[in-house]
């Protein structure tokens, strides 16, 4: 399913995000989560692109399987890091002939060893950008934008970076897909400003359950969201134990998902970290049961 289809009135559109593995075994645990997370009958199953473009060929590689094994539809991240402007043509054009459905199309984090984006020569700088080569010469793409609610740790102002985004769905982006976020009203509130700039696509906020807290602060030290200290406080209370870390997070990210639901969001995009646990007790306590179980 295209991403400009997905979401309808009364209709929620799910969706899932995993990353290429790194090991035989990661594979395995990989296909067996993600074969539990389709019986969701998610909207699509996207895949991460590794920073630098480390994972360019196995990002498409994993879509196209996705799509075989399961009849969802994937959604191939793809970044400005790809390559000189012919490198992104020839990855977009092997993933188009591979049958993918959508594009998430990003900036890029710069590479392990790099503090800045740099942007390659001959490429493109901005998302906006790779949105607009998208539209133009691969409009058989859906295309999916990121969002920042507490803003891109690089922008200077949350008002910047929302004209940045204003920009890439001008551009061409059919929805607007979250960073990670752990205050609702953080989201509410940018979903409030994308209004009042005009950006009328449907706006997805992206749900990481917390797993464990040694995880979990790692990630928003580098993406840039606030763990609330309260919550910060009782998952370090938990840190020696493994299942209440879980109990926690899943608890706490379920009443989220609950509340942002009585407030309208047309989908849900889940960061599963490549396991499905979560997500299946997450969806079956909101009342969405499996195909399996239905």
């Amino acid at each position: 399913m295209r991403i400009a289809n997905i979401y309808a009135p009364g209709k929620l559109g799910l969706s899932f995000e995993i990353f290429p593995p790194k090991t035989p075994e990661g594979d395995e645990s990989l296909w067996e989560n993600v074969g539990r997370l389709a019986q969701f009958k998610p909207a699509f199953i996207s895949c991460t692109y590794g920073a630098g473009g480390t994972t360019r060929t196995r990002t498409i590689e994993l879509c196209r399987e996705i799509q075989r094994r399961w009849n969802v539809a994937a959604t191939a991240h793809f970044t400005c890091l790809g390559g000189t402007l012919t490198e992104l043509r020839e990855w977009l054009t092997q993933a188009r002939d591979g049958g993918i459905a959508n594009i998430m199309a990003l900036r890029g984090d710069a590479p392990a060893g790099q503090t800045q984006f740099q942007q390659v020569a001959g490429g493109l700088k901005n998302a906006n950008e790779l949105v607009a080569l998208i539209k133009a010469e691969f409009p058989e793409f859906g295309i999916g934008v990121a969002g920042y609610p507490e803003k891109h740790p690089e922008a200077p102002s949350l008002e910047v970076d929302m004209s940045n985004l204003a920009r890439k769905v001008a551009a061409g982006g059919q929805a607007v897909y979250t960073q990670l976020f752990f205050d609702n009203e953080s989201f509410l509130r940018f979903r409030d400003k994308c209004d009042k700039l005009g950006i009328k696509v449907p706006i997805i906020p992206g749900i990481m359950p917390i797993l464990n807290v040694a995880q979990i602060k790692r990630i928003t030290s580098m993406c840039g969201a606030m763990l609330p200290p309260w919550l910060a406080n009782r998952l370090e209370a938990a840190q020696d134990d493994k299942d209440a870390q879980i109990k926690i997070g899943v608890d706490f990210a379920t009443g989220q998902c609950q509340d942002l639901l009585d407030h309208g969001v047309p989908g849900i995009h889940f960061y599963v970290l490549n396991r499905s646990q979560a997500c299946e007790t997450i969806l079956s306590t909101l009342g969405h049961l499996p195909l399996s179980n239905a």
